[in-house]
């Protein structure tokens, strides 16, 4: 049976959306950042001769530092020392910033380039967007509500990039559905049945939530107890879930960022129509944004 003809509602009754969770986590990007490692400063240790003289007696005089000064005015290992203590600190204090400075993000690789104009035209659904429409940089993501990838990027970069670029008015960012499993499917139904302006809210709880829904033995009523904490009741998200036409539009959309534009794992984004393909860290997304600002 084709997912245009089970609505998730009977799917998530079905169980069939568990066993597509092992689907998912293969489909989604894997793509590891390299840690920068930085290298300690090393300290400079300075050791002082020291001579004792011992009597015949076997008595101990007190330990006298002997220094040899040449009469001809030149250093002696003494006096070298001294000299050459400043260079050797400063070497040091070198050492110690360079260790310091945080070290700068390396940009991805370019996966591909698309038109655009053709990435910003009308789609099956509404666009959900946040930002200026005519932000100079232009980010779409797309990306499946059980990816844990996707969950990552949300729920530690996303925010850090909404204040630092899209609430500036550098960034317009856009959300589009890209559904491995139907369970996925099911919540971005869920986040578009959502009251006008929280479609985005609903994803970020989605996501936060994760691990409570995505894989959880009812997957009904764990999208339900979600969804009431978003002003669901059990009517609405019945509704929600038996909409065929909404589905389909769902569905529609990942067909199209496969078909148009070769979205094959998520999350993918597109950054002025430049593709990019696994989550990123703040420093790797914003080292991006500026190079295009």
């Amino acid at each position: 049976m084709s997912l245009s003809e089970m609505s998730p509602f009977k799917r998530l009754l079905s169980g069939v959306a568990v066993a597509a969770i092992a689907v998912t986590l293969a489909a989604c990007s894997d793509e590891k950042k390299d840690a920068a490692s930085t290298t300690p400063a090393t300290e400079t240790t300075e050791t002082v001769a020291k001579t004792e003289v011992k009597p015949a007696d076997g008595s101990m005089m007190a330990a006298t530092k002997t220094e040899v000064k040449p009469v001809d005015g030149t250093m002696t290992s003494s006096t070298m020392s001294s000299a050459i203590k400043p260079a050797t600190a400063d070497a040091n204090q070198t050492q110690m910033a360079q260790a310091a400075a945080p070290a700068k993000a390396e940009l991805p690789e370019v996966q591909g380039e698309v038109d655009v104009a053709k990435l910003m035209e009308s789609g099956p659904l509404p666009e959900m967007s946040i930002g200026k429409a005519d932000a100079p940089v232009t980010i779409v993501e797309y990306m499946s509500m059980t990816c844990p990838h996707c969950a990552a990027f949300h729920n530690n970069t996303f925010d850090a990039i909404k204040t630092k670029y899209v609430d500036s008015g550098k960034v317009r960012f856009i959300l589009r559905e890209f559904p491995f499993d139907p369970r996925a499917a099911a919540a971005f139904m869920l986040a578009r049945c959502a009251p006008e302006g929280q479609y985005f809210p609903m994803v970020s709880m989605l996501f936060k939530q994760q691990e409570t829904w995505a894989a959880a033995p009812n997957g009904r009523d764990a999208l339900l107890q979600m969804s009431k904490l978003a002003g669901f009741t059990q009517e609405s998200f019945e509704a929600c879930l038996t909409n065929q036409k909404l589905l389909d539009d769902v569905q529609a959309t990942m067909q199209k960022g496969e078909k148009d534009f070769g979205v094959k794992a998520t999350p993918t984004f597109f950054i002025n129509g430049k593709q990019y393909s696994g989550d990123m860290s703040v420093d790797t997304m914003s080292a991006l944004i500026d190079t295009m600002l």
